[in-house]
């Protein structure tokens, strides 16, 4: 089971809204809703938790390039949701399972369509993966942010100074 919240900087200070992640199928999608929770292209963070497994935060600041954290790549990448972040993460492109079960660049069967290593048969690494740095400026370094479980969204939130009501009514 998921849980996912959207943490979004105003000039009020930060607020919390729980989100639905039924019309979310890729990256773009999920960005696209923290775009939406956004007012005057301020930061807003999308929290994606799993079963206290693993969670991730994805840092869209206005029409820059998000920046994406997996507190267990290993685990992510076993769910849907998860996947989504470390393909993304390991430069792997969702499409190219389809790609290989039909032959469109004209090669033979077998024959590989590159000499370089294939980035998709690349492993997923066990532990954090992506931008550790991605709260630095809002005061959780590196070394916080990996230490963070099961209470991770509550540790963000309070180190955001966002409401603990607001927090808890999207819970």
């Amino acid at each position: 089971m998921y849980f996912a919240a959207l943490l979004a900087r105003t000039a009020e200070g930060w607020e919390a809204s729980d989100t639905e992640l039924d019309d979310v199928e890729t990256l773009t999608d999920l960005i696209e809703l923290a775009r939406l929770a956004s007012k005057d292209d301020d930061t807003v963070l999308a929290f994606i938790e799993h079963e206290d497994a693993w969670f991730g935060v994805v840092r869209v600041d206005g029409e820059d390039d998000p920046h994406i954290y997996v507190s267990d790549a290993a685990a992510a990448a076993r769910t849907s949701y998860g996947s989504m972040l470390t393909d993304e993460l390991l430069g792997r492109d969702p499409d190219d399972d389809l790609d290989s079960l039909v032959d469109l660049d004209g090669t033979e069967d077998g024959e590989p369509d590159r000499d370089d290593e294939d980035a998709d048969d690349a492993p997923v690494p066990l532990g954090p993966l992506g931008d550790a740095d991605i709260l630095a400026d809002y005061g959780m370094d590196e070394k916080e942010l990996k230490s963070l479980d099961g209470d991770a969204l509550e540790s963000i939130a309070e180190m955001l100074g966002c409401s603990m009501e607001g927090l808890e009514a999207v819970r």
